[in-house]
């Protein structure tokens, strides 16, 4: 089987109504929360990807068994620090950064050595983000160059802990709120605004959580040793896939797309207040909430005159993950845009912000970097006509599936290797692209 693609031809006009796949983050914290509830928990539409699938691997490596129904799974928990796993047992969290640094969390309080380990890019990305606080609650931690492998040993001592998180990072946020589950007392976070699905989730499910809100920060107290019991949750779609064809149809001729049930919570729009801002027509439909996470269909039209930005920096945090996707559609842009402290984003599954750079020069447009900042400046008429070949990016799907974007928005002819990278997060990527109308061989 081939693993790279090529497309040669823009896309043809479309109007189409999809659904993508499901939101990825909620997913994963929806497994590994069934598995410390009591009983037996139901997930529908869960995603059923290389990310999502590994979690459920490594619940059942730590004694968590699970089934899958007709079109849900089944989840059978046995409360808070209810793993049960062997000693020195290695787990491997594959691609996945969440997966990773949250398991790492639910450990603290077993008594038994594990070893988490990932792949190539998860191995060179920075865990001592999670394991200071997570040895702040008592947990034995040993990682060498504050990387992948890490070894995890529990203690039943465990202690609250009062935590500042200044980075803006929903999975070292999300982490503190996991171990304080496990934590005497209560645990109090002042974290800067990220993404909140865990806080939602949390009251969903009726673990003590209070949340003042200040400005730029967050301040939460969590309760812990309070069980909870099992739950069904249905997986909405995720706002960060739908990102790909909301910035194919902008840049495409003469296109229209409604993209069916995305999970569209507040901290998680970035992207959509960006592309807003250039002139973008967007709009929400049937917006609904469940279980706290707002809920919409979203309809976008192709934009003939899209307008450059100076990017709010405080936008980052919520379009953290699309932030590459903007970059494109401001090298279409009329003018000069500006994007600021972008210096999270080679903290990803690659360097996404030195590549993203090179990525553009490539294509023709000029990128002016000052650290962590840059300018790109915009060509409204930008039809590419040369070869492009797309390789050495870490497999980093979301380089992978923006350079599709690229290839049937822009023109040109395009090789892009490690197609396989999309089944990390969206194995149904180029399925949807086909129904589209792409040709892509």
């Amino acid at each position: 089987m081939l693993k790279n693609i090529s497309i040669d031809n823009k896309i043809p006009p479309y109007n189409k109504k999809i659904q993508v796949s499901s939101d990825k983050s909620l997913s994963i914290r929806a497994v590994l929360l069934a598995s410390q509830a009591v009983g037996i928990s139901k997930i529908s539409n869960l995603l059923e990807s290389e990310d999502v699938l590994n979690t459920l691997k490594v619940i059942k490596k730590l004694g968590i068994n699970y089934k899958k129904k007709k079109n849900y799974y089944e989840i059978y928990g046995f409360g808070l620090n209810g793993y049960n796993p062997k000693n020195n047992t290695v787990i491997n969290a594959g691609n996945s950064g969440t997966l990773g640094r949250l398991i790492l969390s639910l450990l603290i309080k077993t008594d038994k050595k594990i070893k988490l380990i990932g792949d190539k890019s998860l191995s060179k990305r920075d865990f001592s983000r999670i394991t200071k606080p997570l040895r702040l609650f008592g947990a034995n931690i040993n990682s060498k160059k504050n990387s992948l492998p890490v070894e995890i040993q529990g203690t039943k001592f465990l202690r609250p802990i009062n935590y500042v998180e200044n980075i803006g990072s929903a999975q070292i946020k999300t982490a503190c709120c996991f171990a304080a589950m496990n934590s005497p007392g209560k645990t109090f976070i002042r974290a800067r605004k990220s993404r909140n699905h865990t806080e939602l989730l949390f009251k969903y499910l009726k673990i003590p959580i209070k949340i003042k809100s200040i400005k730029e920060f967050d301040l939460i107290e969590i309760k812990g040793l309070q069980q909870y019991s099992s739950f069904k949750y249905s997986i909405p779609g995720d706002i960060s896939s739908s990102a790909f064809f909301i910035v194919l149809t902008l840049l495409s001729k003469n296109s229209q797309i409604t993209i069916q049930n995305v999970n569209v919570n507040e901290t998680r729009i970035g992207l959509i207040k960006i592309l807003l801002k250039m002139n973008s027509k967007i709009i929400f439909k049937n917006k609904r909430v469940y279980n706290g996470e707002k809920t919409a269909d979203i309809f976008v039209k192709s934009s003939k005159t899209l307008k450059s930005i100076n990017c709010p920096s405080n936008l980052n945090s919520s379009a953290i993950d699309e932030l590459i996707l903007c970059f494109l559609v401001a090298a279409k842009a009329k003018g000069i845009s500006t994007f600021k402290d972008l210096g999270e984003l080679n903290k990803k599954e690659s360097p996404r912000l030195d590549i993203s750079i090179k990525f553009l020069r490539m294509i023709g447009i000029k990128v002016l970097r000052n650290k962590n900042d840059i300018k790109i400046y915009g060509k409204p008429n930008l039809d590419l006509k040369k070869k492009f070949h797309i390789k050495n990016f870490l497999k980093d799907h979301r380089i992978f599936m923006m350079s599709c974007v690229a290839a049937l928005a822009l023109g040109g002819n395009w090789k892009i290797n490690d197609k396989d990278s999309i089944n990390t997060p969206f194995p149904k990527f180029l399925d949807i692209l086909k129904k589209l109308g792409a040709n892509i061989k």
